[in-house]
């Protein structure tokens, strides 16, 4: 971590434009339903508050694509971080122009704003610098505490900086500091547990982790292309025929630097793709070729647990069933249970964001590891090697 944090400045009666992740669930009754990005965002608000700035905050919230989408409002998120806050938290019906500009500038130190759904104008996605210069207008200094945006070179990530200087929060700082780490100097042995839907979308984290991990464990849908790749039957099961000399490849890769590479060797099929489908288990060889894999089997994660036992880091990327059907999320949750297990024996767990994050979440598990990320697609593309742009526009130490 070698980017400016908000210790490293001084924000006393300074308006300071921080960028949010409070892209939040919302029911159809307009509540959130998961809190939690607003809540990890806590520590960096406070401790700006508690420094003498007011604060002039701007997330997006959804996928408006460039309109104003009245279910998208940020209204919902206002009132939540209110009270998290306990003090009010004034809003805009937009997040530039003559109101949003009025209104920061007539913020007293301790106070906060909210400003409207940035998404709202398909200028911020586009980071078209116009926009962007509006947004710096409305503040003193600029801090990014939005990882899960920070893989994206938008006008609230990286066109602002070109008018600000900016650092990161404290959220950006802890989520730079477990990755880096783990990347750069992780505690051997280092197991890294990956799945999701498709081969497709994880191959350079693959190459990346044949590189530097100890052992890979496969799940999810992905884990089909592998299997098949070996020569095994796998049904109607999800599999990606155009990447099988890939995983070949990938295998070859791992067995020539001698790591451990590990299959399923139990799976669970369904005989369609159903929450209530007929299920059962069987070996990854026997597989029936009119039914389907929607999971891990109990073997499987027998393996998984004697893999992970003597661990000292782990990364968990992706779920290993069909998580969002409880029939078949069994196998995941099997795992994110043991991860808790190791994370209480000293191991370093980090779960790397997006689907693997929510299922830790809903299993009530994120407090029992080291670190959750708040960033699929940014914790993907940061462990993959590549440079994230909102990162990048930050200033260096």
């Amino acid at each position: 971590m070698n980017k400016k944090t908000i210790r490293d400045i001084d924000v006393a009666g300074k308006r300071v434009l921080v960028r949010v992740d409070f892209n939040v669930p919302l029911d159809e009754n307009q509540r959130i339903t998961d809190d939690i990005r607003i809540t990890a965002a806590l520590p960096t608000l406070r401790y700006l508050l508690e420094h003498g700035a007011s604060l002039i905050l701007m997330s997006h919230l959804g996928r408006p694509k460039g309109k104003a989408v009245e279910s998208m409002r940020l209204r919902p998120v206002a009132q939540r971080l209110s009270e998290l806050l306990q003090q009010p938290v004034k809003t805009t019906s937009d997040c530039v122009g003559a109101e949003a500009l009025f209104e920061a500038q007539a913020l007293q130190p301790g106070e906060v704003l909210l400003l409207e759904n940035l998404r709202f104008h398909k200028e911020e996605e586009e980071n078209d610098p116009a926009f962007a210069r509006q947004l710096a207008e409305l503040g003193d200094l600029y801090v990014n505490d939005a990882f899960g945006t920070a893989h994206r070179a938008h006008a609230s990530t990286e066109g602002v900086t070109h008018y600000l200087p900016g650092v990161a929060g404290f959220l950006m700082e802890k989520e730079l500091n477990y990755l880096g780490s783990t990347l750069e100097n992780p505690r051997h042995p280092f197991k890294a547990i990956v799945g999701g839907a498709k081969v497709s979308d994880k191959i350079a984290v693959l190459e990346r982790l044949i590189a530097i991990a100890d052992g890979i464990l496969i799940g999810g849908g992905m884990a089909n292309t592998f299997l098949k790749a070996q020569g095994l039957e796998i049904g109607e099961s999800l599999v990606e025929d155009s990447k099988l000399d890939v995983a070949r490849n990938l295998m070859l890769k791992a067995s020539q630097r001698g790591i451990e590479f590990l299959l399923p060797g139990d799976v669970v099929i369904a005989d369609r793709f159903a929450p209530d489908a007929n299920a059962k288990v069987v070996a990854s060889q026997k597989v029936p070729t009119d039914w389907r894999i929607l999971d891990i089997g109990p073997a499987s994660v027998e393996q998984f647990a004697r893999a992970l036992a003597s661990a000292q880091t782990i990364i968990f990327n992706g779920t290993l069933g069909v998580a969002e059907m409880p029939a078949f999320a069994k196998g995941t949750n099997a795992v994110v249970e043991i991860l808790g297990r190791r994370t209480a024996e000293g191991a370093t767990t980090i779960i790397g964001g997006g689907d693997s994050a929510a299922a830790v979440e809903q299993a009530g598990a994120a407090q029992k590891m080291s670190h959750v990320s708040t960033g699929g697609g940014a914790s993907l593309e940061f462990l993959e090697g590549k440079i994230l742009p909102g990162v990048a526009a930050l200033q260096d130490r």
